[in-house]
């Protein structure tokens, strides 16, 4: 029952940090208007380079090496300002809460200091109760994140990349500061909208609803169940809370549920079961129903507060153990059943956190299309909005969720430890009713940072490390779940390198595959024994369209050979803060140049040429991995592949770019991971194996042939049944290296793959191209030609 207005009609004013330095400071609009700045009218949400950018003062950041500049605007101060009216309502607080200020602030209303932020990924939330009736000033000074940085010792005992060290001492999106897959953009603003909340004095401040027990097989003489426990709490000014009782209710379809109860204190605890239960499941296990679910909180017959959700019944496990290997599992449970994960890594999806939400509709459209039914949210992120939570919920793909630590040893100091204490409390308490949520992970590649640490002198460790020492997720992460979310599984770290991984030195059970980033069927990607990857990724070149936007012309056939690149514009968007060969990320061209040289032998002088050889060179790297893991399903149990969507104009992974132009690889891995798919597995003594993968949970009956397009020939051909949730070896042929093969099938349901047999030996791009025609991939191709 909360009334929410927006706070507009921002402007603001930006002040060099030598002036602040030398006395320079505001506290009022007047202040500032008489400072005689200039003052710009600002988007909020906003970042204010992109404002600069409206007003002709800055060049379009993402084309050439103009985003470059913008480390020339990292100490700039950001004074906003407003004005707003606020009234008086009987029964009612009101605060002002700030969804998102990036990221060290502090807050004027009316000239007196309101309160002081620093963390970006969570919102902050002020009282006014004290607030007159009519208009007020509203004025937010944001202090510039390399400055604020400064304030804090970073000891020899942290580590980071060499551009990401200050972001270990701020509660700042890490993507921020540079990556291999993002430009550094520190940026500044209020990138979340800022609002004034009315809520009732008597309200739910805190609802968890979660299942602790489920019978999902219905029969005549027991009907499906399940047992459900309501945690609630209040607040109020009332004298006795003993007039207060609640009521949850709750419908699916011709599934209800009905629960009341009386309120004792500020917490209420109930539990009730719920018959004919409809069940929430993930992709390919069956549907993901959801229960329109009411909470009331009533004082005598009076409403004092309703809280609206849709809520999944189901139960999520993990099966885990340290070590990967033949007696190793990392298996996903939902409902009791094991879950085959087919999913992708969702990184930021533009370079400015304003921009996010832009491409939300559009990325989440394509996650489900392809069939992916789980979603990594990495942990150089920024935290996801209710939206991408809600469309996960609807279209039954899991999340992965990580905290915001990436590839860092963070300190452990009591400061660090409150931030992220606050910031986890907010995070988990705002998501854990979601169906979706199906893991919370402390950081990303934190223990792997951590563990190959190794200082040493003439051989001798003098700096050893150990990733369980670190408090932060050993002790402050794994603390908050278990207060706040109890029912949902825990993993300190992507990938967790906990003691017996640590003793015995070898692989985890869940791991990320990038080894030498060498031939994608190399023996560092067919033989890891990892169960679970929950990333590995494979290079793949934007179209010469989608290049021609960010590259200038001099320079879009300057992507250098298998050694180098030396072009700035390419290097530039590698992504690398500083574009000069040899400097971190500079690799990365010349990588993908390599790959297509292990593919075909020869690298193309001709741009729309070599960006066609390296997507079919992407393109077949995932759909190796995938298949891989498909044919080996249950000893391998998923794999989260890098990554759908580029978050900026670059060269990377993705297999979509930032203006939405799909790679090869998007219809490879579409026609993968559907969920019946005839592949064939590598050779074993000069013998190709045709397998069939059943992701659903009904038996697929299916005629198929495999034909050798190139020789024009069928080699096999045949009926199966494949049972629910198996992946069986259908038939075996012969080896013919010079072969290229589709595989089709119709039945219970129809489609195609094909398999091409001669990559170990290299293939000519001319016939490779003839090949994607005979195996239906013409719709791709639009925009390659030979």
């Amino acid at each position: 029952m909360e009334n929410v207005i927006l706070v507009e009609n921002w402007k603001f004013a930006i002040v060099p940090h030598s002036d602040v330095r030398n006395g320079f400071y505001a506290k009022t609009i007047d202040e500032l208007r008489l400072s005689g700045r200039r003052i710009f009218d600002a988007s909020v949400p906003g970042n204010f380079e992109l404002d600069l950018v409206r007003e002709g003062l800055l060049d379009d950041p993402y084309y050439g090496e103009n985003i470059l500049k913008l480390q020339k605007l990292e100490h700039l101060h950001l004074w906003y300002f407003t004005t707003f009216s606020a009234e008086e309502r009987e029964n009612t607080e009101i605060s002002l809460c700030f969804e998102g200020i990036d990221t060290a602030s502090e807050i004027y209303l009316d000239g007196v200091l309101l309160g002081k932020t620093e963390n970006m990924l969570i919102p902050h939330a002020f009282p006014l109760n004290e607030l007159s009736a009519g208009e007020h000033q509203l004025v937010v000074h944001i202090i510039p994140a390399a400055v604020y940085a400064r304030n804090f010792d970073l000891p020899l005992s942290l580590q980071a990349q060499l551009f990401n060290m200050d972001s270990l001492v701020l509660r700042k999106a890490p993507y921020m500061y540079g990556w291999d897959i993002m430009p550094r953009a520190l940026s500044a603003g209020l990138w979340r909208p800022v609002r004034l909340v009315y809520r009732p004095k008597d309200r739910i401040a805190e609802l968890y609803l979660s299942t602790y027990e489920v019978n999902t097989v219905s029969t005549e003489e027991k009907p499906a169940f399940a047992k459900l426990r309501l945690f609630l709490r209040v607040e109020s000014d009332a004298d006795l809370l003993t007039d207060f009782t609640f009521r949850i209710d709750g419908k699916c379809g011709e599934s209800e549920f009905h629960k009341t109860g009386k309120i004792w204190g500020t917490t209420a605890f109930t539990s009730f079961k719920v018959d004919n239960a409809k069940f929430w499941m993930p992709k390919n296990y069956g549907e993901p129903n959801l229960y329109d679910v009411r909470v009331t909180l009533l004082c005598g017959d009076t409403v004092c507060d309703t809280c609206d959700m849709r809520f999944g019944i189901r139960i999520v496990e993990l099966d885990r153990t340290s070590l990967a290997g033949e007696a190793g599992e990392f298996c996903f449970r939902i409902n009791g059943r094991k879950i085959f994960v087919n999913g992708t890594n969702w990184v930021p999806t533009d370079a400015f956190p304003s921009q996010h939400d832009r491409y939300l509709a559009r990325d989440l459209a394509m996650l489900d299309d392809i069939g992916c039914n789980m979603v990594r949210w990495w942990g150089g992120n920024v935290y996801p909005t209710e939206e991408f939570y809600d469309f996960c919920d609807e279209h039954g793909i899991l999340i992965w969720q990580d905290f915001a630590m990436a590839c860092g040893i963070y300190p452990n100091d009591a400061r660090m430890m409150r931030l992220i204490r606050e910031e986890a409390t907010v995070i988990v308490r705002k998501f854990r009713n979601h169906a979706a949520l199906a893991l919370w992970s402390g950081d990303n590649e934190c223990d792997e940072t951590t563990y190959y640490r190794q200082m040493k002198v003439n051989g001798r460790k003098i700096v050893p490390t150990d990733p369980n020492d670190n408090r932060l997720t050993r002790e402050v992460l794994a603390e908050v779940i278990r207060e706040n979310d109890y029912a949902r599984p825990y993993l300190p770290s992507s990938p967790y390198m906990d003691a017996r991984v640590i003793e015995a030195g070898t692989m985890p059970s869940e791991a990320h595959l990038w080894g030498p980033r060498d031939f994608f069927k190399g023996k560092y990607y067919s033989t890891a024994p990892a169960h679970f990857a929950s990333e590995t990724g494979y290079h793949g070149c934007p179209s010469p369209a989608s290049l021609a936007k960010f590259i200038p012309e001099a320079s879009l056939n300057a992507y250098g050979d298998v050694k180098t690149c030396t072009d700035r514009s390419w290097l530039t968007h590698a992504a690398c803060p500083d574009p000069t060969p040899g400097a971190p990320n500079s690799y990365r061209i010349s990588l993908m140049t390599k790959q297509v040289e292990r593919m075909f032998g020869t690298v193309p002088g001709d741009l729309t040429h070599y960006a066609l050889a390296s997507q079919i060179s992407q393109a077949e790297a995932k759909k190796y991995f995938i298949e891989r893991f498909r044919i080996a399903k249950w000893k391998k149990t998923g794999i989260l592949w890098w990554n759908l969507v580029d978050g900026w104009p670059q060269i990377s992974d993705a297999i979509v770019d930032h203006y939405g132009c799909k790679k090869l690889a998007y219809s490879y891995i579409k026609r993968t991971q559907a969920p019946f798919c005839m592949m064939v597995d590598e050779p074993q003594n000069d013998t190709l194996f045709l397998c069939a993968a059943n992701d659903t949970s009904e038996p697929v009956t299916v005629s198929y042939t495999v034909r050798d397009v190139l020789a024009d020939r069928t080699v096999l051909q045949g009926e199966v049944t494949c049972l629910p949730h198996m992946t069986q070896r259908v038939a075996h042929f012969p080896e013919r290296k010079s072969a290229f093969y589709l595989i089709e099938w119709k039945g219970s349901v129809s489609g195609k793959n094909h398999y091409q047999a001669s990559i170990g030996d290299r293939i000519s791009l001319e016939t490779y191209f003839e090949c994607m025609k005979l195996v239906g991939f013409d719709a791709d191709l639009e925009g390659f030609t030979l």
